[in-house]
């Protein structure tokens, strides 16, 4: 790869070798794993939490989605505008240091308003995490890698799932929820300080071998470029109702195998781990690779791919929660498990193609502020009120009957919408600003 032709400040190019690259991907990657223990560490607690704190369906949902979503979201933003004109190195370790302490003194929390505000703390840690280390991964690789180095590095999000359900399980069972918070927050504050004196802030436009203008793009110019793009939108919202399906699954999935099936937190966190971590992991990296493959063909494979798989994965998620064997149900779920976030790096991906260089984390903040409110603020908190409405005439059976009335239209819809975002994809990545 050529390197840029930087002559404004003769800036030495940190990443001309595969191995600087390589290390900077895995190194992100990691802290992003940390970022996902901490986020989904409370679902495999929250049965335990709740016994302890008495605590009704509805504030867990606030906890594990919309008071976590709504500071993570706002402060994303601001955030990424710091990151588009800052050096994103340092904001990285910034953010993964702040989410792990905030997640570390979580097992303090004595009563619900001291673990929620814990959990504000957490994100607003969390936000300053993805977006600098998108526009990182896009200023390292060039654009025919860039889906796919994207997907490696979400794959931390599955990693993360599977280390916070089985280490999060096993903990919990054995010291309790809080020695749990406070052993897996300690490592992120290592991680932090690895990536403030490891890694190297890399050069704009690197991976497209072009200057970058100083000038930061106002923000009103990101939104505004960005909503004029058809595929976008509806990109942008297949995404959001795809994580309302996929953030109230993961949140909900370990209370109803509790619930309803009688399993003990140590060995369904096992299970939970194989499927939404370990399978999930490939499943958002081979969705990105597929379509990295497919794309010299028709750009459009960047939003067929997780469209198609949309409508594979909703039979088996409906089955998962309608069987009446433990064991099967969890069998059926690695199917759902696997292909959730296969749009994840697509999406980052097709966002930063439309975009500037300049613009990038701001554009990956504002996909994930559409997909984070409709996501994570809304999925986990609307299927635990509806399982309060429900558990007087239904008792047990609220949580599952929430979970199915809700999930399965999220996931078409969202698959839909993927498609009427090909539509346009074409022309408007050809009308893409430098």
């Amino acid at each position: 790869m050529e390197s840029v032709d930087n002559t404004k400040n003769q800036t030495p190019n940190p990443y001309l070798s595969s191995k600087a690259r390589n290390y900077a991907l895995f190194v992100l990657t990691v802290g992003y794993c940390f970022n996902f223990v901490d986020r989904q560490l409370l679902s495999i607690l929250q049965e335990s939490i709740k016994s302890e704190l008495l605590l009704s369906d509805g504030q867990l949902g606030l906890l594990t989605g919309f008071a976590f979503a709504m500071f993570y979201v706002t402060a994303g933003i601001p955030i990424a505008r710091w990151a588009d004109r800052g050096n994103r190195r340092n904001i990285v370790a910034l953010a993964i240091g702040t989410w792990s302490f905030m997640t570390a003194i979580s097992g303090l929390a004595q009563n619900y308003a001291q673990l929620f505000a814990a959990r504000i703390g957490v994100g607003v840690g969390e936000a300053g995490g993805s977006p600098p280390s998108h526009s990182i991964i896009s200023d390292i690789f060039p654009p025919e890698k860039r889906a796919t180095a994207i997907s490696v590095y979400s794959t931390g999000v599955n990693i993360g799932i599977l280390f916070g359900f089985l280490v999060g399980g096993w903990l919990n069972e054995f010291f309790g929820w809080r020695v749990a918070f406070a052993v897996v927050g300690a490592p992120g504050i290592l991680m932090a300080i690895l990536i403030r004196t490891t890694l190297k802030e890399p050069i704009r436009g690197l991976s497209e071998s072009k200057e970058v203008s100083d000038n930061v793009a106002p923000f009103k110019e990101v939104l505004g470029l960005l909503w004029s793009r058809r595929s976008f939108r509806f990109m942008a919202l297949a995404t959001g109702l795809n994580t309302f399906a996929s953030y109230a699954t993961v949140n909900w999935q370990a209370s109803f195998f509790i619930r309803n099936h009688g399993m003990s937190t140590g060995e369904l966190g096992t299970w939970l781990a194989f499927s939404s971590g370990l399978l999930g992991a490939i499943g958002v990296l081979a969705g990105g690779i597929l379509a990295d493959k497919l794309a010299p063909r028709d750009k459009r494979w960047y939003v067929w791919v997780p469209g198609i798989v949309g409508f594979i994965m909703i039979p088996f998620f409906i089955a998962s929660f309608l069987v009446g064997n433990q064991y099967l149900a969890l069998v059926l779920g690695f199917v759902p498990a696997f292909l959730f976030n296969v749009y994840l790096g697509n999406s980052i991906a097709t966002a930063h193609a439309l975009v500037g260089s300049r613009m990038r984390a701001t554009a990956s903040a504002i996909l994930f502020f559409i997909l984070n409110f409709l996501g994570l603020g809304l999925g986990p908190s609307s299927v635990g009120f509806l399982s309060d409405f429900l558990e007087p005439t239904l008792g047990i059976e609220s949580l599952r009957y929430s979970i199915l009335i809700l999930l399965p239209a999220m996931m078409f819809f969202s698959a839909c919408l993927f498609f009427l975002a090909g539509k346009s994809l074409r022309k408007d990545l050809a009308n893409a600003p430098d």
